[in-house]
């Protein structure tokens, strides 16, 4: 293992949500941070039935949270949030739903010049072990980039619950103010790795977490190792903003996830985005799940680390 490198790179990638009583939607919001530092942040909104998301617009405007002292002690606060994510990745096993990989490339205008899509859905065999099966997708209009099975089973090992109760003593959590955000007021908490291993990853960057249900309801940050930052295969993606949405009105599972960069080309780069969804949340069983939560796979590699 080694200490966590000190430096910081600034990033600049702004998405956010809205919820509302009868839907939830992504709304525009701003976001300019340091990976391990202070940072901007961006809205969310709290509850409502499950409906697709729309694609948010990016606006590059900084933000920065509101520096206060909580009302409660903030390692209360982390403690609470942690537990709150052993609940929701249990209680994810006990849900199907159907999850949309999209990569585009942007062209000039700003609108999509090529796209690849797969939408699977998870399968769970007698064992317990659960694994994402194709059910559709579209036939790919890309040019620079290609979306591959193998760069699928990349991003389905990144851990939605980065920060369960059994990762907590690996990670310094800062607490950096509060953030209104729509009808929902979050606290915001920056992240950061306490050591860097080789063979695992660790999530870097920033929560948000419901200032009533204490649960996090945002996360926008990439994971690294002690080799470098961890993306797909083939695929330029590191930095993830992802919202999550009320589930049954008690789990705050994700609902959508964001990636932007630029891949070369010959004639210079072009814009690429990578956008993936959960939609339509199915109960299983009603039942409480029995599969443990996810702190094994928390730590594992998402990916090869970025060339």
């Amino acid at each position: 293992m080694k200490p966590v490198n000190a430096s910081k790179s600034p990033v600049t990638l702004s998405v956010s949500p809205r919820h509302t009583i009868l839907r939830f939607a992504i709304a525009a919001a701003c976001i300019a941070f340091l990976i391990g530092k202070s940072s901007p942040l961006a809205a969310q909104g709290p509850t409502g039935p499950q409906l697709p998301p729309k694609p948010p617009n990016v606006i590059r405007i900084p933000a920065t949270p509101m520096p206060d002292t909580p009302p409660i002690p903030s390692d209360e606060i982390i403690r609470r949030f942690a537990t709150q994510e052993d609940e929701f990745a249990r209680a994810r096993a006990g849900y199907t739903y159907v999850k949309l990989v999209r990569v585009e490339e942007i062209g000039p205008d700003g609108k999509p010049a090529g796209q690849a899509e797969v939408v699977s859905t998870p399968v769970v065999a007698a064992d317990g072990t659960r694994s994402q099966k194709a059910s559709g997708g579209q036939d790919s209009t890309l040019r620079v980039l290609s979306l591959e099975r193998d760069a699928l089973e990349a991003l389905a090992k990144i851990p939605e619950f980065p920060l369960v109760t059994e990762q907590l003593s690996k990670y310094e959590i800062a607490y950096e103010g509060t953030q209104p955000l729509d009808e929902l007021t979050t606290y915001v908490f920056r992240v950061t790795p306490k050591q860097l291993e080789r063979s695992r990853a660790y999530f870097s960057g920033l929560v948000w977490v419901d200032n009533r249900d204490l649960a996090i309801v945002k996360t926008y940050g990439k994971w690294i190792t002690e080799t470098g930052d961890v993306s797909p295969p083939e695929l330029p993606f590191t930095i993830y903003e992802t919202y999550r949405q009320p589930v049954s009105n008690k789990y705050w599972l994700p609902a959508y996830s964001r990636s932007d960069s630029s891949a070369s080309t010959k004639s210079g780069s072009v814009q690429v985005r990578l956008i993936i969804r959960w939609n339509d949340y199915q109960l299983i069983s009603a039942a409480k799940p029995s599969v443990p939560p996810e702190p094994a796979s928390a730590s594992e590699p998402a990916a090869n680390p970025s060339r």
